[in-house]
């Protein structure tokens, strides 16, 4: 996460503060996560209203005074050289005739690695165009000075200049030449945005930071990573048949809580598919941790369960529902859909008979999971037509880490688990 949005503040200016109180709420690229006071004190100044979009680390966004000071009067510190709270805290208090009340700086998230610079170092970087990360800080707590702004400059080739707005003309537009009547334009009418209903206009919708991750990680899946895919139908008589059974005892799973269990059963009899693909290459994965996703409000997110191999599947149905409805709430840690081993995508509910999923890196699989549906085929016992109800499912699969012989040992063992389901209670 390199920043984050307002959504609601929990507390208002004046009001008292106690030390684990909820401050706000903050989008991040993933959930909601509530934000709590680290002390005591009083809310001086609300510096980010809600609905701030895109604020990165570190950016103050309101500021805190003791109990028993005037809130009202509280000094403002300058942005750019504010020190972190703890420091703030630290420091030794001078004693003035009459002292501004001294804030307490409430950051959105700490960051270790945020780069910090002074405003003479920030306007020297930024109008050469030069990446302040290649600086060399000299000055306390890792600030970027001026001099270490201007040895860069001394060291860095100058970066060609590239006009990135044109300069405003004083001259006036020429107008476009009227076109003959009955001839076409060689050109799309001009798109203008915020005024929907004319030709060739459009409206542009902001992206929260769930939808902008989500785009950056398709993109860095498609085009990173070596698809491949491979299809195989599944027989559900037996599962479908085991959930009447279980139903009559007042025991409800659903079938894709077979399908999870199915599937980490099958990773753990293969591990050599239970693997990520790192900077260095595979990396063998002890625990078969499933990723399901959950389309939200916000998005498609994946929460995981844990160990799913280990447990039934009874305990996977209560996991998988309790983890769905903190995706939807926008309530989930980020331990709950970090670190997954293999992802499970099922639009079966939507009729959907078959498609290809996006692997989510770096994860080596995904398993899409179509709708389940009734065929006639040819019985090899008796030669007569029989019904069964079949289900496609399809695997993608990183073609560096799994190659097509593999892909296809583990969707035959998968079917063989899914079909026999006594075999992954022996599993």
């Amino acid at each position: 996460m390199e920043e984050g949005s307002i959504v609601k503040w929990l507390k208002k200016e004046g009001e008292a503060v106690a030390a684990g109180d909820a401050l706000c709420e903050i989008e991040t690229d993933k959930a909601v996560v509530t934000m709590e006071s680290n002390e005591d004190g009083i809310m001086a100044k609300i510096l980010m209203e809600e609905g701030s979009r895109n604020v990165p680390l570190g950016t103050l966004i309101a500021l805190m005074v003791d109990e028993g000071q005037d809130w009202k009067q509280v000094e403002m510190p300058p942005l750019d050289a504010a020190p972190p709270a703890a420091d703030a805290a630290a420091a030794p208090v001078v004693p003035s005739p009459v002292p501004p009340p001294k804030p307490h700086i409430v950051n959105t998230l700490s960051s270790p690695s945020r780069l910090r610079l002074s405003p003479a170092a920030r306007h020297i970087l930024d109008s050469h165009g030069i990446d302040p990360k290649l600086a060399t800080p000299t000055g306390p707590r890792g600030l970027i000075t001026k001099e270490d702004a201007l040895i860069l400059l001394k060291t860095s080739p100058v970066p060609k200049a590239t006009p990135a707005m044109a300069a405003p003309s004083s001259a006036p537009t020429p107008a476009a030449t009227p076109l003959p009547p009955g001839s076409r334009p060689n050109i799309p009418p001009l798109s203008i945005p915020g005024k929907p209903g004319a030709p060739g206009t459009f409206t542009e919708i902001p992206a929260s930071n769930v939808r902008r991750v989500i785009a950056q990680r398709l993109t860095q899946s498609k085009t990173t990573i070596p698809h491949a895919y491979a299809s195989v139908d599944c027989d559900m008589a037996a599962v479908m048949h085991l959930r009447k059974d279980l139903a009559k005892e007042q025991i409800k799973v659903s079938v894709n809580d077979f399908i999870i269990k199915a599937a980490a059963v099958t990773l753990k009899e293969m591990p050599e598919v239970n693997v990520t693909w790192s900077g260095d290459g595979p990396r063998a994965l002890d625990s078969v941790h499933i990723s399901i996703a959950v389309a939200t409000d916000r998005g498609l997110i994946t929460p995981i369960i844990k160990d799913a191999a280990d447990k039934g599947v009874q305990e996977i149905s209560a996991n998988a529902k309790a983890l769905a409805q903190k995706a939807r709430d926008g309530k989930l840690l980020p331990e709950e859909y970090q670190g997954g081993s293999f992802s499970i995508s099922n639009l079966g509910m939507f009729g959907i008979s078959g498609f290809s999923a996006v692997i989510n890196p770096p994860q080596a699989c995904i398993l899409a999971i179509g709708t389940s549906r009734s065929e006639l085929r040819l019985c090899e016992d008796d030669q007569t037509l029989c019904t069964q109800q079949l289900m496609t499912v399809t695997l993608s699969s990183d073609g560096r880490l799994v190659d097509d012989e593999l892909a296809s040992r583990f969707l035959d063992k998968f079917r063989g688990n899914l079909e026999k389901p006594q075999r992954m209670a022996l599993a």
